[in-house]
């Protein structure tokens, strides 16, 4: 009987700091299993003297029943405890489902995509050319001398590598890709070629040394100046708006003549002149002209029967005007801040 009361107050002591069910399993094993205390006591009764054993087995029977009810308590108490901690943490099936994030276009992306599909309505194929170009291709065919400013080291990024006298560069505009299309194309060519390019400058607010362009390039015949204005005039208003005044500037290119920069009205003086556009009225997106006639002979074309235009778009610069952003850095920061506003 004093072992009966050993098991007993173990048992119930252990029983009660069992807190889970795995605990409770293997409480349950320890004294009411087939390998268990009580088991084990009333295993031992056939060894016991003949007067004891009545008061043995009543005294385990009624230790067994008491462990079994106190088990029953524990766990519902168990139970309870774990109902309560669930119903703290869990999910309300009845409130709206959580939005999740989903990714976006980045905007220079997105002003590429619309400056390419305004384009494409107007009949112009997208094609793309190499961002670490030969010398020829970006400077000698454009017709871009030697003593030309934009050779010097300050402008361009020159890849230490040569192949058979030929030096290397990381293009510094997509006009390169005028003369590598004519190579492999004969007229009519309408293609617009954007990419990446690469100028050796410092960054401020409007420079970066990596920026994107947009190349246009159009070779048919009877192509006049007047067909470059319209194609122009109608890519800046279907990128600023219909009623967005355009306008044309002389100026020179070395591998257009004439050439022209090509200006919108600022939205925000109607050109009277405020600071956003220097007090100019207007403001620079792109530069333009008809393609130089020796281009157009270095590639094999008739000169005589093709004519054709060219334009370069600064896509970071569009983009700035669209969306009235005053740092080109902005772009390039991955400030989820500013990117999550387009």
């Amino acid at each position: 009987m004093a072992e009966l009361d050993v098991i007993r107050s173990r048992a119930l002591s252990e029983l009660a700091a069992a807190d889970s069910q795995q605990a409770l399993d293997a409480w349950r094993a320890s004294y009411l299993g087939r390998q268990g205390a009580v088991t084990q006591v009333l295993r031992t009764l056939g060894s016991l003297p003949a007067e004891e054993r009545p008061k043995i087995g009543a005294g385990a029977n009624a230790l067994r029943r008491e462990l079994e009810e106190a088990l029953d308590a524990r766990e519902r108490d168990v139970k309870a405890a774990a109902m309560a901690a669930l119903e703290s943490g869990s999910i309300d099936v009845s409130l709206p489902g959580r939005r999740g994030l989903t990714g976006r276009l980045h905007p220079i992306t997105q002003t590429i995509r619309d400056m390419l599909a305004a384009l494409g309505e107007m009949g112009f194929q997208v094609a793309e050319g190499p961002e670490v170009e030969w010398e020829y291709y970006n400077f000698d065919a454009l017709r871009i001398p030697e003593h030309h400013p934009s050779r010097d080291t300050q402008d361009t990024f020159w890849v230490d590598h040569a192949a058979d006298g030929r030096r290397v560069l990381l293009r510094t505009q997509t006009s390169p890709n005028q003369v590598r299309f004519m190579e492999t194309h004969k007229p009519p060519i309408r293609v617009a070629v954007p990419g990446r390019v690469y100028r050796y400058e410092a960054t401020d607010a409007t420079h970066e040394w990596m920026f994107n362009q947009i190349e246009l390039l159009a070779v048919d015949e009877g192509i006049n100046m007047s067909h470059m204005k319209g194609t122009l005039t109608q890519m800046a208003q279907a990128l600023f708006g219909q009623d967005r005044p355009v306008r044309f500037r002389c100026h020179y290119f070395p591998f257009v003549e004439p050439g022209a920069e090509v200006d919108i009205q600022c939205d925000l003086c109607k050109g009277e002149g405020c600071r956003s556009c220097g007090n100019e009225g207007w403001l620079e997106i792109a530069g333009a002209g008809m393609v130089h006639r020796e281009i157009l002979e270095n590639v094999g074309y008739d000169a005589d029967r093709y004519t054709g235009f060219a334009a370069g778009f600064g896509v970071e610069r569009i983009a700035m005007l669209r969306h009235s952003i005053d740092d080109i850095r902005h772009f390039f920061t991955n400030d989820l801040r500013f990117l999550r506003q387009f």
